[in-house]
């Protein structure tokens, strides 16, 4: 233990010094003032993408995320459209240069190609975002343009190069991985709570519950850009066997055992912090770092699991009771995805087992990936499906989402790239005998009505 205790400090310190070099690199200069740049936010715009000087550059971005943040919500989608409309690509330009080059193979004319292929919005979010402190403002950009979208979708071809640009500002090699425990700043615990998607944390009281103990672990992705915001964090409980209920791991009545008792690492909750990185996908790299550090810190763990939701099971087996040809079972999934409480579902155990089976492993988008997006995520990041429980969550969110089942997904570390591997070029998912064994003949053509009406549900 003191050995464990010892590298852990000698990992934190790592961690903390780096943190403040490259906060440090990142968010060096002199305080904000509120800009009195007059100019239209057109002509702001063009200015920036023009100008070579930094210090009237960042002059003309502080003028543009000002106007940008002082904005009605209807100024924000005249700054979007903008975006689209003035600062895209030439595409006769792309063409007179793609045609150029397939005649000449010329470096000098694929330079030029690739230069007239990236839209100009792209350069000018680039020169946004030198001014310190923008990565965060940017994200919070996009989390409004994704929201826009919903009214002009035209607006996508901005949210291309958001993503693409975001993808690269947040890749693996920047993201540092931080202990979140009762000594964190109270700022960040703050945010732990508000963010907290999956099972809601209550109060301070039910936070320390799940930070103070030894059988408690938090970890959390950060971006030196963004030291006080949390991209992504996962809660972790350490128990002797796989869990079945989540109230068995968040009860405040459980005794904790102490970590080298333990023998398996829980992932119970993973939760996305910030909106405007939808799509940048930080879960598979956080997963992994966080099994591979416990399993070098504390070699008693042996296994690694999830305790999942199936966010997607009620409303598949809705679909089903209209589809469903024979009259019984469409009169029991009706029955089911009604039910209210623990008493409408105790005598229905193991075909709510059954039914969650087929629905995670043979229910699918016409893309041939998973419906259910949870399972998505996992089988995506090379994890089986180790077991089903029914009854594992029956909060009034879980019962209208899945009928209270909950699912492990398991890490293997030493087979994930093979799963993953099996899941990327076949779409195949790695399953338990026993959860097999529930799945009885498949019908192709009942499968494919099937999954298109749950498609036209999603």
């Amino acid at each position: 233990m003191a050995a464990y205790l010892s590298d852990g400090a000698r990992h934190v310190s790592r961690t903390s010094f780096l943190q403040d070099l490259l906060a440090t690199i990142f968010e060096r200069a002199a305080p904000r003032t509120p800009s009195n740049d007059r100019r239209s936010m057109k002509e702001l715009c063009a200015a920036l993408i023009s100008e070579q000087g930094e210090a009237s550059g960042s002059s003309i971005a502080t003028a543009i995320l000002d106007r940008y943040e002082k904005s009605s919500p209807k100024e924000r989608s005249e700054f979007f459209r903008l975006l689209v409309e003035d600062h895209d690509i030439d595409a006769d330009a792309i063409i007179a240069a793609a045609t150029a080059y397939k005649a000449t193979r010329d470096a000098d004319i694929l330079a030029r190609l690739v230069e007239e292929s990236e839209p100009p919005r792209q350069e000018l979010l680039r020169r946004l975002n030198r001014l310190p402190g923008a990565t965060g403002r940017l994200v919070k950009m996009r989390e409004d343009l994704l929201a826009a979208l919903k009214a002009d979708p035209s607006f996508r071809r901005a949210d291309i190069d958001f993503r693409h640009l975001f993808a690269s500002w947040f890749n693996r090699g920047f993201l540092v991985l931080r202990r979140i425990d009762w000594a964190t700043p109270a700022n960040i615990l703050e945010k732990i709570i508000a963010y907290e998607a999956v099972h809601a944390i209550n109060d301070w009281d039910d936070l320390r519950r799940r930070l103070q103990p030894a059988d408690r672990h938090c970890f959390a992705f950060f971006h030196p850009a963004m030291p006080d915001e949390p991209l992504i964090f996962v809660e972790v409980a350490l128990t002797d066997t796989i869990p079945g209920s989540i109230e068995t791991l968040l009860s405040d009545e459980r005794q904790p055992i102490g970590e080298t008792e333990a023998t398996t690492a829980v992932f119970y909750s993973i939760s996305n912090c910030q909106r405007g990185l939808a799509g940048i996908s930080f879960g598979n790299f956080l997963i992994k770092q966080v099994a591979t550090d416990l399993m070098l810190s504390l070699p008693n763990l042996k296994t690694f699991v999830t305790l999942s939701p199936v966010p997607g099971l009620t409303r598949w087996m809705r679909d089903e009771a209209q589809s469903a040809g024979d009259d019984d079972r469409r009169k029991l999934l009706s029955r089911l995805t009604e039910a209210q409480s623990f008493d409408d579902l105790q005598a229905h155990g193991q075909v709510l087992s059954t039914l969650a089976a087929e629905y995670l492993v043979r229910a699918k988008r016409k893309d041939g990936l998973p419906l259910d997006p949870v399972a998505r995520f996992h089988f995506g990041n090379g994890a089986s499906l180790e077991a089903i429980h029914p009854f594992a969550d029956l909060s009034q969110k879980a019962l209208a989402q899945s009928c209270g089942v909950m699912v492990n997904y398991r890490y293997d570390l030493k087979t994930v790239e093979a799963n993953h591997e099996l899941f990327a070029h076949k779409g195949e998912v790695v399953a338990t005998r026993a959860i097999r064994s529930m799945l009885g003949p498949e019908r192709p053509e009942r499968n494919s009505r099937r999954t298109e009406n749950a498609q036209r549900a999603l």
